[in-house]
């Protein structure tokens, strides 16, 4: 390849790799991907978040591990070769969090482990991590593994708002829980923000009520996005006849 051909293929900052995966390829709300354990963990705020810094460590870690490697890696053994790194940081994860956060821990249960497995590394491990090289690697495990935990905990602090009144960011001892419903007393941990939610929602904690919110948050973006893409449509025809006007006179 010369070097006039190498000067001409475009090239992505580091700022760039980094906030696609938060806005344009958002692994939730854009890619859909992982969407089992997005529904199953964000009952409350503090799960959501813990879920999601779970991913990061383990995106972070398993694209710059998978990065280093990748000249070294047969391609008839590189997808079991991939689990097997993306497993260890996750055990190593796991380990942490039942030492450190056994609740959440419990609350989180099989998902934790079952981030092996999990669709948005395995895809970044393999449609990325494997073909660019270790800066780059991290930050599109960060970007990916930010825009997942955002999701997380907008959809979960949603949910838990609605369905119990409260934003829980508190674990380990450390934190605080907001309540939106009726004040309590006397509890040190809780902060009283205004009594917005007397009766709130159970099925926003249950599982109707997950698909429910992310079916409308979905169909929004949906809706905004056409939107976005029609208004683009019609700015372009508008230039194009201002241009064939032009040329015409």
């Amino acid at each position: 390849m010369s070097t006039n051909e190498t000067n001409n293929i475009p090239r992505t900052s580091g700022w760039q790799e980094f906030v696609k995966g938060i806005l344009r390829e958002n692994p939730i709300f854009v890619i859909i991907l992982g969407l089992c354990p997005t529904l199953a963990v964000t009952t409350q705020t503090i799960n959501g978040l813990a879920m999601g810094v779970s991913v990061i460590f383990v995106l972070v870690c398993s694209n710059i591990f998978i990065s280093l490697l990748r000249k070294f890696i047969p391609d008839a053994v590189r997808i079991p070769a991939y689990i097997m790194v993306i497993a260890s940081f996750v055990t190593l994860i796991a380990l942490l969090m039942q030492a450190f956060t056994p609740d959440i821990n419990r609350a989180l249960g099989i998902y934790i482990p079952l981030i092996v497995v999990n669709c948005i590394i395995l895809g970044r491990a393999e449609a990325f991590a494997n073909k660019n090289t270790v800066w780059k690697s991290a930050l599109d495990g960060l970007g990916m593994g930010v825009g997942f935990t955002l999701a997380l905990v907008v959809i979960g602090a949603i949910r838990e708002i609605f369905g119990n009144g409260t934003i829980t960011l508190r674990f380990a001892g450390i934190g605080v829980i907001y309540n939106f419903g009726q004040a309590v007393q006397n509890d040190p941990n809780v902060i009283n923000v205004a009594t917005i939610l007397t009766s709130p929602a159970i099925v926003m904690i249950l599982p109707p009520g997950g698909f429910l919110l992310m079916g409308l948050m979905l169909a929004v973006i949906k809706y905004r996005k056409n939107k976005k893409e029609e208004k683009a449509k019609a700015l372009k025809k508008t230039a194009a006849a201002a241009a064939a006007a032009n040329k015409a006179a």
